[in-house]
């Protein structure tokens, strides 16, 4: 539940940091094709880069080589 508050305010803050810069009346249907365009292009940015990060994620060796973390308890 809190993670879907966190990212529904995550998506308002943007949309109005869309309309704030752009200067855009939303009561103007001009106004609001320009954000739906603006919001959307935002939005699919941050799904590339989710995606990308993601990927980066997945690709990255997690676990030690073979010599790497071993202690010799012998010496």
């Amino acid at each position: 539940m809190k993670t879907l508050l966190i990212l529904m305010v995550f998506l308002i803050i943007g949309a109005l940091f869309i309309i704030s810069n752009q200067n855009l009346a939303l009561s103007k249907a001009d106004n609001f094709q320009k954000f739906r365009a603006s919001y959307y292009s935002w939005f699919s940015h941050i799904f590339d880069n989710g995606k990308n990060i993601a990927g980066y994620v997945v690709k990255s060796e997690w676990l030690p080589s073979e010599n790497q973390g071993i202690i010799d308890l012998n010496k």
